[in-house]
């Protein structure tokens, strides 16, 4: 047997090719598995966005919140909805961006049960900054990508389920 060197496990490895019972490969190296190569460029480019964000001190999913937001004012619970999270961690997220007054929150005049959050100039200055940013990452991790070739792997990533929700009636739920 070979020594084995250093490296991560997302190293590059040629795929076993000893054929199982059904004549399939018996196993397949990481490398050709698109949860792991999606974990892996998932990882690292959150990574560089959050290091790109670090000097703003705002967090990515800050960013997303504001983003959301510049494109005018919504309610509170469609907000939470739109993100996909819990109204307690969207009430801490705009407590958060509320006391660097990038957001504003107040009460809808027509249901007082209901609040508004909307985006200060403070915010939009902002998210401005913050796109920037990113299009900077993205610039540097899709260099090798046409704009045709980026259009299509966000077709497809737009389209990969990454919820529960996603999960049919019936289907086995399975953990990694």
């Amino acid at each position: 047997m070979a020594p084995r060197t250093g490296g991560s496990a997302f190293t590059a490895s040629a795929p076993v090719d000893t054929p199982g019972c059904d004549g399939a490969p018996a196993s397949v190296g990481p490398e050709l598995r698109l949860s792991l190569l999606l974990a892996r460029h998932g990882g690292s480019t959150d990574a560089r966005i959050r290091e790109a964000l670090t000097t703003s001190g705002v967090t990515p999913r800050h960013a997303i919140v504001l983003m959301h937001l510049d494109g005018g004012r919504i309610g509170q619970r469609d907000l939470g909805t739109r993100l996909g999270v819990d109204p307690s961690v969207l009430v801490t997220l705009l407590n958060a961006l509320e006391d660097r007054d990038l957001v504003r929150r107040r009460r809808d005049p027509a249901d007082r049960r209901r609040h508004i959050v909307e985006i200060t100039e403070a915010g939009v200055a902002a998210a401005t900054k913050l796109g920037a940013a990113i299009g900077r990452v993205e610039d540097e991790l899709f260099a090798d990508l046409t704009a045709q070739e980026r259009d299509t792997l966000h077709a497809l990533l737009a389209r990969v389920r990454t919820t529960q929700g996603g999960v049919c009636e019936g289907e086995a739920d399975t953990d990694l």
